[in-house]
């Protein structure tokens, strides 16, 4: 809207009396109202970079310290033991001061000192007391005394009414774990995996690792923690998601899905008038820092929110060595994709946000527009679905200038992508589990073409009015995105909702521009490179299948009156399933966050143990009841142990990552070090947590719920899993696996994950009544 006023706000034509001059002031009133938005955030900003910057304490400490210092001194005492005096000595302006001026002034400045020294020493005393991890450890009702002062210590240092990012500063940074005990831990997960001679060999290259190069590399990194917030992080970034040189399509992209078993319009425009509004909610509150800290469930700890920065107005951008992540501070448009055409639509009117009626308004005007795609348009975007590298060549060849870059800029600088598909998805039809895989191949690839792949996220809304989304990796993890989707879809129906015709509320109004169109000239040339990309893109696509159920057999409710952690038993049972398709064992990764450190992402968790092994085999060798319950608790409590290890800085595979990093820095090979990160993980696992709990009223609404999101299969003759446990009766299941593998089949593994859940609890359930049948026994024998 602002852009196509700002263009004829100034018109002139050359006459012979000289320059006729002419000004719309509408035009001029719509700057205006930009300009004035855009300095309203960076007010805001400030203010909460003040808040942030004070937290624990609060701006208006200051006022009472000062106030505090200036009543002592009028009480004829010196708090300051002769510093005031020593202030006043060298105020620059002293003498134009009077006595009394000068001592109010030295005051001040006093008490300013000391307000910021209190609030340094209560930020460091929050990042000792955030540094204890003890308390993860140990057994619910068996908490200890030392752990007991903590937690009233954490309150007291905590504060009141944090924003968004006002523990940032206090988080502790990620310790880097001594080689000799990584070494340990990384032999002791794949003791399992390999034959005794295969372990052998594997132990003396762990030995000669530690002994000799080990220290050296250790070393760098300990210089890296000291120096930098993070010492995995930035590495991560990069070495993981940026300097991979393949499509980020299906093989790092990820999706999240709308609600199961409700779609609440059928009108398309009007479902995305609602989902972009519950967006740019979200954004402001963002900005503004109303979100609340997220925290580890059922406490008061605090975790990293350095990820939320980019969650808008950010695209990685392709390069022919590394990619790079872009982010601009602000976006007042969405860039929109229908039947091959963009469009820029403009999602602020005279400085205010467009209500959910106006943008339903834009789409379906976008809906309606019957103009042909040029020249190459139509499936342009699969240049982000293909290989980096030829994308990097074209963007620069053919979108560096003109009016192509002026398109890309509207695409990339967007605050996000929308895509409006022309056709239906969703739970539906006479096979709805087979319109479940065919919605999550969709959200996660679509047609390779009408995604923008490269966008922080994708916003998909169907023609039956189901939506979705489809988000990049590199520049944060799941549960940022799945944070933001949660707050989208309760908004949507719970707060904004639509009226009986389906339509959003309020009015729609006529007066606002249309969309407007993106113009493109794509030569010859460069059709040809979206066509290659599109087909490397399209063989992908084509070879991932997906099979997605909702397991409502039972649920966490069930698992916890067996006394076992909900994530510890599904990753027994897909232990279990795997080992039944499979009849091996093979190396698991399971996502663990590291966001109780500064700027922290992910950790792995080696779900496979000898502990899982021993139950596994134990119980499919049909070993006695009481033997493998007692195999499948300890597998349990090994596993909650070692997802404690990986969130308190202590797993393996970060810490062996950065050390290769730092032994390619400095030009030295490690045969085992090569071999570590050479291994693949054939079963990649991830739980999608749903964190505000609170939005969601699964009592008086149960259709309403998500069945979560998923992602493609890490390895090729691999699965990919990932699970969402919904309130206490419903776990969602998304396996994913390669059609060109012949040994995995999804289905057939999502149906062995089902009996493997059944046949642990039965096994636990056998347990409990034995359990309860021999306290039974003991009480009666006392009443004798």
């Amino acid at each position: 809207m602002a852009e196509a006023h700002q263009a004829v706000a100034f018109q002139f034509t050359i006459t012979a009396e000289g320059i006729d001059l002419q000004l719309s002031h509408e035009a001029l009133r719509q700057v205006y109202l930009s300009g004035l938005r855009s300095w309203k955030k960076r007010v805001i900003r400030l203010k909460n970079n003040v808040i942030t910057g004070v937290y624990p304490a609060s701006p208006s400490s200051w006022l009472f310290v000062v106030i505090a210092i200036l009543a002592t001194m009028y009480t004829r005492s010196d708090p300051s033991m002769g510093l005031i005096a020593k202030i006043q000595e060298h105020l620059p302006a002293s003498g134009s001061l009077s006595l009394q001026c000068q001592t109010v002034v030295s005051a001040v400045v006093f008490s300013t000192l000391l307000w910021l020294s209190l609030i340094f020493t209560m930020k460091l005393c929050l990042k000792q007391l955030l540094s204890y991890h003890r308390w993860m450890f140990e057994q619910h009702g068996n908490v200890s005394t030392t752990t007991k002062i903590w937690v009233m210590l954490v309150r007291i240092f905590s504060g009141r009414q944090p924003l968004l990012y006002s523990y940032q500063g206090s988080l502790p940074n990620l310790p880097v774990p001594a080689v000799k005990d990584t070494v340990k831990r990384y032999l002791e997960s794949v003791r399992p995996l390999m034959s005794d001679s295969e372990f052998e060999r594997m132990a003396t290259l762990a030995r000669d690792f530690e002994l000799t190069l080990g220290s050296r590399l250790q070393w760098y990194l300990k210089l890296k923690a000291l120096w930098a917030s993070n010492y995995v992080s930035d590495w991560w970034e990069e070495y993981i998601y940026l300097r991979g040189r393949g499509p980020i399509m299906v093989n790092s992209n990820y999706y999240g899905m709308d609600f199961m078993f409700v779609t609440p319009t059928p009108i398309q425009a009007a479902r995305a008038g609602n989902t972009l509004h519950a967006l740019l909610l979200y954004r402001r509150k963002l900005n503004k820092e109303e979100i609340k800290p997220s925290r580890i469930p059922g406490t008061f700890i605090p975790l990293c929110a350095a990820q939320c920065e980019r969650l808008f107005n950010t695209t990685r951008t392709p390069g022919e060595e590394t990619d790079t992540v872009v982010h601009w501070n602000d976006s007042e448009h969405v860039a929109v994709y229908h039947r091959g055409r963009y469009f820029r639509l403009w999602l602020y009117q005279a400085g205010r946000m467009l209500t959910p009626r106006e943008i339903e308004q834009q789409i379906q005007r976008i809906l309606d527009d019957k103009s042909a795609p040029a020249p190459g348009e139509e499936k342009l975007a699969a240049l982000t679905a293909g290989d980096r590298i030829p994308w990097a060549q074209a963007r620069k060849e053919f979108f560096s200038s003109g009016l192509n870059k002026r398109s890309l800029d509207s695409v990339e600088k967007a605050a996000f992508f929308v895509t409006l598909e022309d056709e239906e998805q969703g739970m539906m039809g006479d096979d709805p589990a087979a319109s479940m895989d065919r919605y999550a191949k969709s959200l996660l690839h679509g047609k390779c073409y009408d995604r923008w792949f490269d966008k922080s996220f994708t916003v998909v809304v169907y023609k039956n009015g189901k939506n979705g989304l489809n988000a990049e990796h590199s520049w944060a993890d799941a549960p940022i995105v799945s944070h933001m989707w949660e707050y989208v879809l309760t908004m949507d129906s719970f707060q904004l909702g639509y009226n009986q015709e389906g339509h959003c509320k309020g009015d729609g109004n006529p007066s606002l521009p249309h969309p407007q169109r993106l113009s493109w000239v794509i030569p010859s040339q460069c059709q040809e490179r979206i066509a290659h990309s599109l087909s490397v893109a399209q063989v992908l696509a084509d070879d991932v299948d997906f099979h997605v159920f909702a397991f409502r057999d039972f649920g966490k409710g069930s698992i916890k009156k067996v006394r076992m952690s909900p994530d510890a038993f599904i990753q027994l049972a897909l232990q279990l399933a795997y080992y039944r398709d499979r009849g091996m064992f093979c190396l698991t990764y399971e996502a663990s966050m590291t966001r109780l450190f500064r700027e922290g992402r992910t950790e792995t968790v080696r779900s496979c143990s000898s502990e899982s092994c021993a139950f596994v085999k134990a119980f499919e060798n049909g070993e006695a009841a009481d033997t493998c319950q007692r195999l499948l608790r300890t597998a349990a409590e090994k596993h909650q142990m070692l997802y404690r290890l990986a969130m308190t800085g202590a797993g393996i595979d970060r810490h062996l990552f950065c050390l290769y990093v730092v032994s390619k820095y400095l030009g030295v090979e490690s045969p085992f070090l090569k071999e570590v990160l050479s291994e693949p993980w054939r079963l990649s696992t991830s739980q999608t947590p749903f964190q505000q709990v609170e939005l969601f009223d699964l009592v008086n609404h149960p259709d309403y719920i998500t069945c979560g999101g998923g992602f493609g299969p890490v390895a090729d003759d691999g699965y990919g899993v990932s699970y969402s446990i919904i309130g206490e009766k419903i776990i969602s299941f998304h396996v994913s696996s390669k059609r060109s593998c012949p040994q995995t089949d999804c289905h057939k593994f999502g149906a062995q994950l089902r009996k493997a859940m059944l046949d642990l609890l039965q096994l636990m359930m056998d347990d409990k009544k034995e359990v309860a049948q021999r306290e039974q026994n003991h009480t009666a024998k006392k009443e004798l």
